[in-house]
């Protein structure tokens, strides 16, 4: 007798008419153990489009733990990404060919390039311009930048394009997006709010980074319209057409 074919989530999916997306996720490690990094990456590691070995955490660890989780990454063809705060210490120490070399030899496959705390003249964050902002990542990707990340930190209040309260600023998003492209822009998104604001305003192809990774999944479902606040959206519901069973 003939077995029968296994049923598979991925067929389950398309049935449902959930569209097949790359990955669009960026997610962080605020400094995990190597063994929790590469549980995460075995679970989710097609739905990141690179991981963010954050902050500065990578450089106080163990160096065979630090150079164990970016092997992890590579091998699952995730680029392993440092966070932007080492960068700019480097920088205002004078230390930058020293800190590439590094990276280089750990195996990160991107840099992010931080501006803004180090600088002692900016005691202060200035208030985010979009105009600016526009300006800065046009230089960026002329010199050759993969993408320009939308700055929100832990909070995704007061920075950025949130207001004091969390709000999201949907037309500054725009005019970036506009300006830039949706796919070479990272909206930084480290909360449910943030995450589900961008998700919903912008639709299932946004870009999201310093996404926690025990949040992946989550954004992952809502991001397929599988969430519960997420389903009766147009942008993000499943749509038969997109399925194998077209009416």
């Amino acid at each position: 007798m003939k077995t029968p074919p296994r049923a598979t989530t991925r067929d389950y999916l398309r049935e449902l008419g959930v569209a097949d997306l790359p990955p669009l996720t960026s997610p962080f490690d605020p400094g995990y153990d190597p063994l929790t990094l590469e549980s995460h990456l075995s679970q989710s590691h097609h739905l990141m489009a690179a991981i963010k070995i954050s902050m500065a955490c990578w450089l106080v660890a163990d160096e065979e733990a630090t150079r164990r989780k970016v092997a992890a990454a590579n091998d699952a063809a995730v680029p392993a990404v440092t966070g932007g705060g080492p960068f700019e210490v480097a920088v205002a120490q004078r230390k930058l060919p020293q800190y590439l070399e590094l990276c280089a030899d750990i195996g990160f496959s991107r840099i992010e390039c931080g501006a803004g705390f180090t600088d002692v003249e900016l005691e202060k964050h200035a208030e985010f311009s979009v105009d600016s902002a526009i300006a800065i990542g046009t230089a960026w990707l002329n010199a050759g930048a993969v993408a320009i990340v939308v700055e929100a930190r832990e909070s995704a209040a007061g920075v950025g394009l949130f207001d004091a309260s969390g709000s999201l600023d949907t037309a500054g998003g725009e005019r970036l997006v506009e300006a830039l492209g949706l796919d070479r822009v990272v909206f930084e998104a480290p909360t449910k709010a943030s995450q589900f604001a961008f998700l919903s305003h912008f639709g299932p192809h946004v870009r999201l980074g310093n996404v926690r990774l025990e949040e992946l999944l989550r954004v992952e479902i809502y991001r397929r319209g599988l969430h519960s606040d997420a389903f009766n959206q147009p942008k993000l519901r499943p749509r038969r057409d997109h399925g194998n069973d077209v009416a």
